[in-house]
């Protein structure tokens, strides 16, 4: 008997679609970075100093990490899911408390509502099932790593969401901050453009809260983007605005698409 393998997520799901393009997961972490800015518990990614440091790598990893998890065979993503538990037990060792149930549920909802909210500033809506898809990928991931009062439905996560939204973000200190090191990070151009992404894609909650400017001009940019993508030109004008530091490592996301594609 042929040896099957077992996916952590599987090869039909619209989970993989999602996170399979480096569009959509750059995206994903432009609403994240806004978000995580604004969240109560963003002085726990300040304490190992690692946040404002390198704020864009921090959060490219956690995004890493959740399409390693996606990706991977059932087991390896079982593997890697224990692994970021362990890095969090061992933060909240240091600091001799622990991260509040509230600030791990908040980080799986952004990561289900970006991945629906990239896809369907991207590509095209998606249906209820498929969201649902969305939410319980990411919510295996939280029952795996024991993270309490997760909702039970995606209709539950949708009210769980809003009051997360409503309860759990202030602008501090630290927010001006992190929009200081995003500036410095990625210079003149490529700031303004992250805002603009921001604004597209965020909540109104993190919009009303955050300085992402009145004047919207991505959307129309979005969509010369699209037409592009008819004469295969939009990953050269994308690749043109990366940040050097992160250019090879958003490239290979794609990469890894195609020989997917091939292999799949």
């Amino acid at each position: 008997m042929p040896f099957v393998m077992h996916f952590f997520v599987d090869k039909g799901s619209i989970v993989r679609e999602i996170w399979g393009k480096a569009d959509s997961i750059l995206f994903i972490f432009a609403g994240a970075s806004a978000e995580f800015s604004l969240n109560k518990a963003v002085d726990w990614l300040y304490f190992t100093g690692r946040l404002p440091a390198d704020p864009l790598g921090r959060l490219f990893s956690t995004v890493s990490y959740a399409r390693l998890i996606v990706f991977s065979e059932h087991d390896e993503a079982m593997k890697a899911i224990d692994k970021i538990a362990g890095i969090h037990q061992a933060v909240e060792q240091s600091r001799g408390a622990q991260i509040p149930d509230w600030a791990y549920r908040d980080v799986l909802f952004m990561l289900i509502d970006y991945s629906i909210r990239s896809f369907e500033l991207l590509e095209r809506k998606l249906t209820r099932q498929e969201k649902e898809e969305v939410f319980k990928t990411f919510s295996a991931v939280g029952n795996r790593m024991q993270i309490k009062g997760l909702p039970q439905s995606f209709a539950a996560w949708e009210m769980m969401r809003e009051q997360h939204l409503e309860q759990d973000l202030s602008a501090s200190e630290f927010t001006h901050d992190l929009y200081q090191q995003y500036r410095k990070h990625l210079g003149p151009v490529r700031f303004p453009m992250l805002k603009q992404v921001q604004r597209m894609i965020v909540p109104e909650r993190v919009k009303m809260m955050l300085p992402l400017g009145r004047i919207g001009y991505m959307k129309p940019v979005l969509s010369i983007y699209k037409g592009f993508r008819i004469f295969g030109l939009e990953k050269y004008i994308r690749n043109m605005l990366l940040p050097q530091d992160y250019k090879s490592q958003i490239i290979e996301l794609d990469l890894a698409h195609v020989e997917r594609h091939r292999t799949g």
